[in-house]
C-alpha cells in the first residue's frame, strides 16, 4: 500500500492520542510523527491501533526470565490482528532480591504503570508480569488509567526432583528449611535440594501469591480464559501470549475499559476462586487494593460468607500435594468455574467478549480430580481464609485455615512477644527462650508503616521446640507471609502496631484466644489495664526517610485498605475527598 492509499487515522487514536504539551497541536503532532519516522515505522504502520506491551523484564527478577519470548508472542499476534505493538518497560519486582521487602515497590509500580499507560499514545495494553507484586501493580495501574487492558502471566516453572521426590519452589524451600533447622537435614543435603527447588524460568510451582494472583486475573476476566496454570516454559503459554495480543487489538477498536469487565460480580467470582483453590492470603490485600481502584470494595462479613459456602476443592501445596503443572493439566481454573456451578456469576463479560457461561459450554469438560474435587468431595468443605476480629484486631486480620492446624483452631495461650524484626532475628533461636508449644508467638512492628509489611509473618519454630519435634503453633503479627507458607498463622493485623492499634499493647505472659469457629482473636486483658497501658504507650522512633519512602510512609495505608496509597484510592471508598 502506498502512502497515499493509507486510510487516514481516526482523530486521537493511535500516535495522534495524547499530544505532548507544545502549545501548538499541528506541530506537536508533526514532530511525534517526525521522531517516530526516526524509529522506521511507515504510514502503514502508523495508521493501525497502536497496542502498548507491558513489560517487567529484569535482571533481577527470575520469574521473568523468559519474557523476551514471550512478549516476541504477544507482537505477532498485535500485528497478526492488525495493530502495531510497541513494547516499553517498567519497573520490575522480582521478589527475593528487593530490600527490604518486595511489597514496599508495589505501590510504586502501580504509579508507574498507570502514568505511562496514561501519558503514551496506545489505544490498548497487555500488561506481562507475574512475579508476586507484578500483577497487582499492574491491574493497580491499568484499572486507574482506564485505557483498555488485558494480563497476560509469566506462568508458573516446572517442578524439579531430589532422590526421587518431587520438588518445587516454594513450599518445598520452607518444608526443607523446616528440617535442616530441627537437625533432620544435613548442610550438604540443604546446599543439594537449594539447586532442585527451581530449575525452570517462571513463578514459583505452588498456589503461591504469583500463581493465585494469576488465577485471580482469570476470574476477574481481564486475562483469557484457561491461561493462569499454564507452566512458563509450556507452548501454550506463547499461544496465549499471542491470543492476548490479538484480543488488545479487538479491545483498541471497540475502547472497552477494565471497569466494564471488572465488575461486584466478578470480583465476587475471584474471591470464590481464592478460597476454592486454596490461595494465598496475600491475595487478599492485592485484590483489596486493585477492587478499590475502580471503586468496588467488600467487607469481612462478605468474606466470610463466601468463605463458609465455598470449599476448597483444589489440592495444591500449600494446602495439598499437587503443583501448578498438575493444576492446569487438570483444566485450571474453567474446571474450578464449572464445579462451583451455581456459586458462580456466570454471567459476567470476559475480556474475549464471551460470557462465562458461554466459555463454559465450548471447554472440554474433562478434569483429574485428584487435583480438582468434586463439589460433593471436597478437599475441605468451608474456604481456605477466613477473616478474624476481635479486640486485638478490631479492623480485621486474617487465617489461612487450608494450610493450619486443625487441632489449634480453638485455642488460648500465653503471648511470647517479639518487638520488633530484629528482635525476632535475635532471639528466636536462642536457647534460653522461655516458650511452649502451646504458647502464642507474637510478632509486633512488622506492618505496612512500620516496616513495609514484610512476608515475615511466617515466624519460625523456635529452635528449642523444633528440635523437640515441633511442627506448627500459633504465630500472630501485622506482617504477611508468603502465599507458598503454611501454618497457623493470623496475619494482617490492623491497625498496626506503629499505628497504635491494640498489637502494640501485648506483654509477654498476657493470654489470647483464638477461635476460628466464631472468628475471633482477642486479647485477654482487662479493659482498664489496656486503657492504662494505651496510655503511656509511644510510637517508636523510625529512621529519617526522603523520596520514595517518605512518600510511602506517609500515604499508605492499612492491610483491610489494601496497602494502597490514601491518594489513589477514590473517595466513594476512603480516599481523599
Amino acid at each position: 500500500m502506498s502512502p497515499s492509499e493509507v486510510p487516514p487515522r481516526p482523530p486521537g487514536t493511535g500516535f495522534d492520542r495524547d499530544l505532548t504539551h507544545y502549545g501548538d497541536v499541528g506541530f506537536a503532532s508533526y514532530l511525534r510523527r517526525t521522531f517516530t519516522k526516526s524509529m522506521g515505522y511507515t504510514e502503514d504502520s502508523l495508521s493501525r491501533p497502536t497496542i502498548g506491551i507491558v513489560t517487567s523484564e529484569s535482571g533481577f527478577n527470575n520469574c521473568h526470565r523468559q519474557m523476551p519470548e514471550l512478549v516476541e508472542a504477544v507482537k505477532r499476534g498485535v500485528m497478526l490482528a492488525g495493530g502495531l505493538p510497541i513494547a516499553f518497560p517498567t519497573i520490575s519486582l522480582g521478589e527475593a532480591f528487593l530490600y527490604p521487602t518486595s511489597m514496599k515497590f508495589r505501590n510504586l509500580m502501580a504509579m508507574d504503570v498507570e502514568e505511562m499507560v496514561r501519558a503514551q499514545p496506545v489505544d490498548s495494553v497487555v500488561l506481562v508480569g507475574g512475579c508476586d507484586k507484578t500483577v497487582p501493580a499492574q491491574l493497580m495501574g491499568a484499572f486507574s488509567a482506564a485505557k483498555p487492558a488485558i494480563q497476560l502471566v509469566t506462568g508458573p516453572m516446572m517442578t524439579g526432583s531430589y532422590q526421587g521426590e518431587r520438588l518445587g519452589a516454594c513450599t518445598d524451600c520452607r518444608r526443607f528449611w523446616g528440617r535442616y533447622r530441627s537437625g533432620e537435614v544435613t548442610q550438604p543435603q540443604i546446599n543439594a535440594v537449594e539447586g532442585r527447588l527451581a530449575t525452570t524460568a517462571g513463578t514459583c510451582a505452588v498456589m503461591g501469591t504469583a500463581s493465585t494472583m494469576a488465577c485471580i486475573a482469570e476470574a476477574l476476566g481481564i486475562s483469557i480464559p484457561g491461561s493462569a496454570a499454564i507452566p512458563n516454559v509450556h507452548a501454550d503459554r506463547l499461544r496465549a501470549g499471542e491470543h492476548s495480543g490479538a484480543l488488545a487489538v479487538d479491545l483498541a477498536r471497540t475502547g472497552v475499559a477494565p471497569s466494564e469487565i471488572v465488575t461486584k460480580d466478578s470480583v465476587v467470582n475471584a474471591l470464590r476462586v481464592l478460597l476454592a483453590i486454596g490461595g494465598s492470603t496475600n491475595a487478599v490485600i492485592h485484590l483489596t487494593a486493585m477492587s478499590r481502584r475502580l471503586g468496588l470494595s467488600f467487607s469481612d462479613e462478605e468474606f466470610n460468607s463466601l468463605s463458609d459456602s465455598t470449599p476448597v476443592l483444589v489440592d495444591l501445596k500449600p494446602s495439598g500435594e499437587h503443583y501448578m503443572e498438575d493444576f492446569h493439566n487438570a483444566g485450571g481454573v474453567p474446571a474450578v468455574f464449572r464445579e462451583l456451578g451455581d456459586l458462580m456469576n456466570l454471567d459476567c463479560t470476559l475480556v474475549t467478549g464471551q460470557t462465562w457461561r458461554q466459555v463454559l459450554d465450548d471447554w472440554d469438560n474433562w478434569r483429574d480430580e485428584s487435583v480438582v474435587h468434586s463439589l460433593a468431595q471436597p478437599v475441605s468443605p468451608v474456604g481456605g481464609i477466613v477473616a478474624l476480629s476481635g479486640n486485638l484486631a478490631p479492623r480485621g486480620a486474617i487465617l489461612k485455615r487450608s494450610a493450619a492446624s486443625e487441632e489449634l483452631f480453638e485455642s488460648e495461650g500465653r503471648a511470647v512477644v517479639f518487638e520488633s524484626l530484629d528482635d525476632l532475628a535475635n532471639r528466636i533461636d536462642s536457647p534460653d527462650l522461655d516458650v511452649e508449644p502451646d504458647d502464642f508467638l507474637v510478632l509486633k512492628n512488622a506492618g505496612p508503616v512500620a516496616a513495609a509489611m514484610p512476608e515475615a509473618g511466617y515466624i519460625p519454630i523456635p529452635k528449642v521446640l523444633a528440635e523437640r519435634g515441633v511442627k506448627d503453633m500459633v504465630r500472630m503479627s501485622d506482617a504477611r507471609m508468603s502465599g507458598t507458607a503454611y501454618g497457623t498463622i493470623v496475619l494482617h493485623i490492623a491497625p498496626e502496631a506503629a499505628a497504635g492499634g491494640p498489637l502494640a499493647l501485648v506483654r509477654n505472659g498476657d493470654r489470647i484466644r483464638l477461635s476460628v469457629r466464631s472468628k475471633s482473636l482477642d486479647l485477654l486483658v482487662a479493659d482498664d489495664e489496656l486503657d492504662r497501658r494505651r496510655r503511656a504507650w509511644t510510637p517508636s522512633e523510625q529512621e529519617p526517610d526522603r523520596g520514595y519512602s517518605l512518600l510511602y510512609r506517609e500515604h499508605v495505608t492499612q492491610a483491610d485498605q489494601g496497602c494502597d496509597f490514601d491518594f489513589c484510592i477514590p473517595s466513594d471508598v476512603g480516599g481523599p475527598a
